[in-house]
């Protein structure tokens, strides 16, 4: 499994549809959608948020799907929204990015309010957007390889959906956003309650699937119902409120356009996305003498 490719299509009572950048297919009672563009590292663009949204509202629908799992093609889960789509398409000014924050953010914190239980398989790199749709998923299976992290902040760009506190302590998610880490392993990730558990190598997938077939064979009723009570109580705390409170600060950083995240784009126009990340990584690279 490791290395894996997806298809790009959804097989569906004998019938295919095409889809461009994820695949969708049941076994039993379990769903399974795959983060389908391995050449770009499965990085997450306009057209794969609608149809990661088509696939939600068929899972959400379909009694026949008890237990939805999603893992990413090629070596990697996802490296987060695509930077080059947003390279090239040059938004500017809050009205802009209103529609652009909220059409990020929908998709991806569905995983949580989804009606039934999703679990992310990972392995290679998570991060950013792709690390927030792991961590919105109930159960999240990673490979020893797994790397996890929210580096936003290292170019200027905020977090869309801000999940990481709620699923660790303030103090180790303060620490990943503030420093943008992107190198958090998968045995670190264990520790901080970012993955339920940590498998070798190429058995992520497995895993995932024999634990989604094990949860698939409970009553799906009471799964559910369950699984909306644990949710119903971080809604008391007030992470629904936090999240949307979160994600309108961000309209602000993004609608403004931070002196960082422009340099870091005109960088990327100018030389590619590859001399931009590397400019954005040599600003933090430890200083030699007094």
């Amino acid at each position: 499994m490791h290395g894996r490719r997806a298809t790009g299509r959804r097989i569906h009572r004998g019938s295919q549809v095409a889809y461009s950048t994820i695949a969708y297919e049941k076994s039993g009672r379990v769903g399974l959608l795959t983060l389908s563009r391995p050449e770009r590292v499965n990085a997450i663009n306009r057209t794969m948020l609608g149809e990661i949204q088509q696939v939600l509202d068929e899972v959400e629908s379909d009694s026949e799907v008890a237990v939805l799992v999603v893992t990413g093609a090629g070596n990697a889960f996802s490296s987060g929204f695509d930077l080059k789509e947003q390279m090239e398409a040059r938004p500017q000014g809050v009205e802009v990015w209103r529609k652009i924050l909220r059409d990020d953010f929908d998709p991806v914190a569905r995983f949580w309010s989804l009606s039934k239980p999703t679990i992310a398989a990972v392995r290679g790199a998570c991060l950013a957007s792709g690390c927030e749709l792991a961590l919105c998923c109930d159960i999240t299976i990673a490979a020893e390889d797994a790397i996890f992290g929210e580096p936003e902040l290292k170019f200027g760009a905020g977090i869309v959906v801000m999940m990481l506190p709620w699923i660790t302590g303030p103090k180790q998610a303060k620490e990943i956003i503030f420093n943008g880490l992107d190198n958090v392993t998968a045995q670190e990730a264990l520790r901080l309650g970012i993955v339920n558990r940590v498998v070798p190598n190429g058995t992520d997938l497995a895993a995932a699937m024999a634990m989604a077939r094990h949860i698939a064979v409970i009553d799906p009723v009471l799964v559910q119902q369950t699984k909306q009570a644990i949710n119903r109580a971080y809604r008391i705390m007030g992470m629904d409120e936090a999240l949307q409170v979160a994600l309108d600060i961000d309209l602000a950083i993004e609608g403004q356009g931070s002196p960082d995240k422009r340099e870091f784009m005109d960088l990327a126009r100018r030389d590619g996305l590859r001399a931009a990340l590397t400019w954005r990584d040599a600003r933090f690279a430890p200083k030699t003498g007094k």
